[in-house]
């Protein structure tokens, strides 16, 4: 198996989240990429190769061009400003009723294009970003070839992000971009299975008017759960869209005995969709030792879970999205990959 990952990612770093009154490390920590890498290598498993290059042309068939020239510039524009603060974040955002302005000033610009205050801006983001990227692109151009399966180490993560906005630690949508990349080079059909314990907002609404990328996900109910804001069981797509998305939101507590059968229903109705590849959004953090979550699953789970989806025989690209547990997000990624790899 091919393992896609850069160092570049260690760039995005020293990132601020609020912690009560003050503000505290984020879980978003390089150790979570370094730590699969380091713990792949002592295994000797798979085979860890950097990624390619990819022109902004693959990116901006899913986000925009304005908003990838904001995130190129934002840390530039932020230092100009004379703004204080090693990480540049949102002041203020576009309600119900405002304009998406062409605001010149920064802050304006960080609260245009982020739904959230979790996604900062530091000094190396943007390398790590676009690299991030890449990660995912040298993935799929592997399952477009000749791989059964692929592991593409993303990190920034992506399934929170939109054609216009980053957010939940996401700025680029990785998974989504894999998914594209695979139809632009002759698929009909792909699938994107999101298994994070957070919902997968920005992909489902990358997605959500096409009929030729059907997105699935597994998740905490958002009533109780960020994003909070989609979600839901009842979004299902629109226009020829309409079906061909489905999620499954799940109550805190949910172990494999709960989460296994659903996941069984989910992957009857993407076998229906008959996709001609798999793009697997990996999130780690339904791992019942993850400090930010409430799921109860196992490290052994994740080795059945790697199977079943094994079992559907599709060329599959799985691409990294959360898990915060960095003492154990090593050996939880190699059991999925493991079983993934057994089926």
């Amino acid at each position: 198996m091919k393992i896609v990952y850069s160092d570049d990612h260690n760039l995005h770093d020293g990132l601020l989240f609020p912690d009560g009154d003050t503000w505290g490390p984020s879980a978003e920590c390089p150790a979570r990429a370094n730590n699969i890498a380091a713990l792949f290598r002592e295994e000797g498993f798979g085979d860890i190769i950097e990624p390619d290059i990819f022109p902004d042309g693959r990116i901006t068939r899913l986000h925009t061009p304005d908003y990838l020239e904001f995130l190129k510039t934002a840390w530039t524009d932020w230092e100009r400003s004379g703004a204080n603060g090693s990480n540049a974040r949102p002041e203020a955002f576009v309600g119900a009723g405002m304009r998406y302005a062409e605001t010149e000033n920064i802050v304006g610009k960080l609260g245009r294009y982020s739904f959230d205050a979790t996604s900062p801006i530091v000094k190396g983001s943007w390398q790590a970003i676009r690299s991030s990227a890449n990660v995912a692109l040298t993935g799929a151009e592997l399952v477009k070839g000749d791989a059964r399966i692929a592991f593409s180490a993303c990190r920034p993560p992506g399934h929170h992000a939109a054609s216009n906005y980053c957010g939940g630690y996401c700025y680029l949508n990785n998974n989504a971009l894999a998914a594209q990349s695979i139809i632009d080079g002759g698929a009909r059909r792909v699938a994107v299975l999101d298994v994070d314990y957070h919902h997968g907002n920005g992909t489902q609404t990358l997605f959500y008017h096409r009929n030729d990328v059907m997105t699935l996900s597994l998740h905490a109910d958002p009533l109780v759960e960020y994003p909070f804001f989609l979600g839901y069981a009842d979004e299902r797509g629109e226009g020829v869209g309409h079906g061909f998305n489905l999620n499954y939101p799940l109550p805190f507590g949910t172990g494999w005995d709960t989460y296994g059968d659903v996941l069984a229903d989910a992957l009857r109705q993407l076998q229906g969709f008959a996709p001609d590849a798999l793009v697997l959004a990996l999130g780690l953090d339904t791992f019942a030792g993850d400090p930010t979550t409430f799921f109860e699953i196992e490290t052994q789970d994740f080795n059945k879970m790697g199977r079943v989806i094994g079992e559907l025989g599709l060329p599959t690209l799985v691409v990294l999205e959360g898990g915060y547990s960095v003492d154990w997000i090593g050996q939880n990624t190699l059991e999925f990959l493991r079983g993934l790899e057994a089926a």
